[in-house]
């Protein structure tokens, strides 16, 4: 049969306030609904089955009683109140309004470590927002793209020579008429610029040899630029370099190249969160920290990329 709706109905000992807290926060992570003091509601999904049936083990042995019901409503006018219990725009209508509030217009350098740290913490909000967002409206579209806004306006003023997107159809290419050839891209390289160099090197041209540009108008005429504005392969409308090569080349029938697509994109310019993001972005900004120049770089975060690629294509298996 199939269910629409858990309802999670616990009772605890007054004296327990240790298992009380301890069930109220386990729900309140989950984004629970409250129908009354005690009763709880999800969306019926096999997660949240199995993770109920956790607080309700806890809650037995602290001495409580807890039941969980799987529920069928067809009755849409009850479907709508209950996914009204789930309606977060107000948690997104304060988040644009701390986007709005950020200043960068006037940013001085002494600034720029707070503003990233104020940008990475409102990602975090809108990322446990819509985490808990069941039932997505229009509020949720306009707080990702307010922050996507905010992100790329920031970008601009810190990062000027980060390449513009241009609109044009990309160009299916064959991979033989690559190989061999020195690819230029910006010096210390971020997340796009590094995972393209590697897709470049592990799937295109695998003689490839890099140069890094102080700028791009020091790109060699022979050179095969790559992200920046007037390169050979750049950001062309909502696609990152990245996901330009794979286009490209015709990459995109791998699943797990376009995973990895998904988490540089992210990392990149922002857009639909992603779970690994989090530790590729520690594990970049750590590598960026100990090697200096540039080929270590790419030697060391090219073994990242593998690892990613082999999780990636074996739970894809």
């Amino acid at each position: 049969m199939h269910y629409s709706w858990l309802i999670f109905i616990v009772s605890l000992p007054t004296q327990n306030s240790s298992g009380r807290m301890r069930v109220w926060r386990a729900l309140k992570a989950l984004g629970c609904g409250v129908l009354r003091d005690g009763v709880y509601l999800l969306p019926y999904r096999p997660e949240f089955r199995q993770t109920l049936q956790l607080q309700v083990e806890d809650v037995i042995a602290g001495g409580g009683s807890a039941h969980i019901l799987a529920l069928d409503s067809e009755n849409k006018n009850q479907q709508t109140v209950f996914e009204n219990l789930f309606d977060r725009s107000a948690d997104y209508v304060k988040l644009v309004e701390s986007i709005r509030q950020t200043d960068y217009l006037n940013l001085q350098p002494e600034d720029l470590i707070k503003l990233q740290k104020q940008i990475h913490r409102l990602r975090k909000e809108f990322e446990a927002i819509a985490l808990q967002d069941f039932f997505p409206t229009a509020a949720r579209e306009q707080a990702a793209a307010a922050l996507e806004d905010l992100e790329h306006a920031v970008n601009e003023c810190i990062s000027p020579d980060e390449p513009h997107a241009v609109q044009h159809r990309i160009k299916r290419l064959q991979q033989k008429d690559y190989h061999n050839r020195i690819w230029a891209t910006r010096r210390r390289p971020w997340v796009d610029r590094l995972a393209s160099a590697w897709l470049i090197r592990r799937f295109i041209d695998p003689d490839a040899r890099f140069i890094w540009l102080a700028t791009p108008d020091d790109c060699p005429v022979e050179a095969l630029g790559f992200d920046f504005d007037g390169a050979v392969f750049t950001h062309v409308g909502a696609k990152v370099t990245f996901e330009v090569l794979l286009t490209s080349f015709e990459l995109t029938k791998d699943a797990a190249l376009n995973r990895i697509g998904a988490l540089v994109h992210y990392l990149d310019v922002g857009g639909i969160p992603v779970l690994e993001s989090v530790g590729l972005e520690t594990l970049i900004n750590g590598m960026r920290q100990r090697w200096t120049g540039d080929d270590e770089l790419l030697v060391e975060t090219e073994k990242i990329f593998d690892a990613f690629y082999q999780a990636f294509l074996g739970s894809d298996l």
